[in-house]
């Protein structure tokens, strides 16, 4: 199994970016999915969980700028992330998150997000 994040980059107070996930070697429709945040000295934090049904649900400063979703077709979640403020910067992992089939969970990489005010 294989998770691979892109997106990341350096963007301007209030710009945008798109993050991606393409998962490798598992089944994707079968999995709910996450995007977690790390930034530098603080935990891990989730930001945004969508279900395999669909069902999303948004945590702390990512309710109303971030949006996330899904395409099963191609394998692939995505953050679109609007209004970014300096203190978004992290690094960003994708997650399969298996807890409720009682499978494994399974982190991407990171792809480092820096936002400059």
């Amino acid at each position: 199994v294989q998770l691979q994040a892109f997106g990341g980059g350096l963007v301007q107070a209030g710009g945008s970016l798109a993050l991606s996930c393409t998962a490798y070697g598992i089944t994707f429709s079968n999995y709910d999915m996450a995007w977690s945040r790390q930034a530098p000295g603080k935990q891990r934090e989730l930001v945004a969980w969508i279900s395999s049904g669909g069902t999303i649900d948004y945590f702390g400063s990512a309710k109303d700028r971030f949006t996330i979703s899904r395409d099963n077709a191609k394998n692939t979640m995505y953050l679109q992330m609007n209004s970014l403020k300096p203190e978004d910067t992290a690094i960003y992992y994708c997650k399969m998150d298996g807890r409720r089939r009682f499978k494994p969970n399974y982190w991407g990489q990171g792809t480092l997000v820096t936002v400059s005010s």
